[in-house]
């Protein structure tokens, strides 16, 4: 049988994982966005758009070269450092979490539910399998982080 504590870390636990593989695929990004610097963006976009035997002329591609067309390296530095700020904050929480920090659960109830109502916008927009799999991540990760910070005040109250 399990105790109380050891559910309560290994909730933690898993939830401190999912924010730091987060903060490392942000990582990945962000130094994704610092190699394309010195590319021809433009260039490397009608390649992609190319490979995959996509229409030019339709919305998103033409949003995408559009894009690439507007990018130079300043951009690309801002969005990387957006990236690695975001990675560092994510990382931040995971190391809360896994300490059992209260201020990394309240970090990761604010951080969670601030995206909740954009994803139930998203999913009476259009439901798919990646949106619903989105929002039921998310409403997992807060409702446990919820139940812990609770079940934190309640043991407090006991004499």
């Amino acid at each position: 049988m399990t105790s109380p504590k050891r559910h309560r870390n290994q909730a933690l636990h898993a939830v401190a994982l999912l924010e730091a593989t987060k903060g490392a695929l942000i990582i990945t990004v962000g130094f994704g966005l610092l190699a394309l610097i010195h590319q021809d963006l433009q260039a490397l976009a009608e390649e992609i758009i190319r490979h995959f035997h996509l229409n030019p002329a339709s919305s998103i591609p033409r949003i995408f070269l559009e894009a690439a067309a507007k990018a130079d390296g300043g951009k690309l530095d801002l969005l990387a450092l957006g990236a690695f700020s975001y990675a560092a904050v994510r990382f931040a929480e995971a190391w809360g979490l896994w300490r059992g920090r209260p201020w990394a659960e309240w970090l990761g109830i604010v951080s969670g539910s601030i995206y909740l109502p954009l994803e139930v916008y998203e999913l009476f927009a259009s439901v798919t399998p990646i949106k619903l799999g989105i929002f039921l991540v998310n409403a997992v990760v807060v409702s446990v982080l919820v139940r812990e910070r609770l079940n934190a005040r309640h043991t407090m109250r006991q004499p």
